[in-house]
């Protein structure tokens, strides 16, 4: 998503144990909310790349993670075809909200206009499923799209037939919010077109 807005970006995969990171992060402040459970996943992620084993100097690093809050829970990656059946069924014909927190940490030298900071927010977007027959939600989770993704689902391959509708900000429901990342670049004092090239 990044590249297609033309800032260079490179992909980093994290370290981060989420249940250890979460359990670290609770011990201190107790029980998060799922917003604040998609914002600590974020930072743990960011913060591993920024300042991990081998560290990136001299960037903007950009940690994401999503979560989908159904009835109050916390729904992250299913993992398995039975989970991801059983969630889709209680999510077919209803609404929750998809959580991306994004941790964004300056490594910057301040000679070269870095600002050593960090900050954060989390992207929250209601969704609104389609009421999938029994059948459709067996295929779905055959395909093993869903077992890998936050709430089972994505709104940018096949399961966007089942979305019926978002209240909010579709590239959250993506993983990373355009709109929210511009903001979090601002605060760091990075203009969205300091970054950002057009090609045409």
């Amino acid at each position: 998503m990044l590249r297609r807005v033309g800032i260079a970006a490179e992909v980093r995969v994290s370290q981060v144990d989420e249940g250890a990171a979460l359990a670290a992060v609770e011990a201190v402040s107790g029980p998060l909310d799922p917003a604040d459970v998609a914002l600590a996943l974020a930072r743990a992620k960011a913060d591993d790349i920024a300042f991990g084993a081998t560290g990136v100097p001299d960037a903007l690093v950009l940690g994401c993670d999503s979560v989908l809050e159904l009835d109050g829970e916390v729904h992250g990656k299913p993992g398995s075809p039975q989970l991801a059946v059983q969630r889709w069924r209680r999510m077919r014909g209803r609404s929750g909200t998809l959580h991306t927190g994004h941790w964004l940490v300056d490594t910057r030298r301040p000679e070269v206009g870095g600002t050593r900071g960090s900050v954060g927010a989390t992207s929250s977007t209601l969704v609104h499923f389609a009421e999938l027959t029994d059948a459709e939600i067996e295929r779905y989770v055959a395909t093993g799209e869903p077992l890998h993704v936050a709430g089972a689902f994505t709104i940018d391959g096949l399961g966007g037939a089942f979305v019926s509708g978002v209240e909010g900000d579709h590239h959250g429901v993506v993983g990373l919010s355009l709109p929210l990342l511009r903001l979090l670049l601002a605060d760091l004092g990075v203009a969205w077109f300091d970054l950002a090239r057009p090609t045409a």
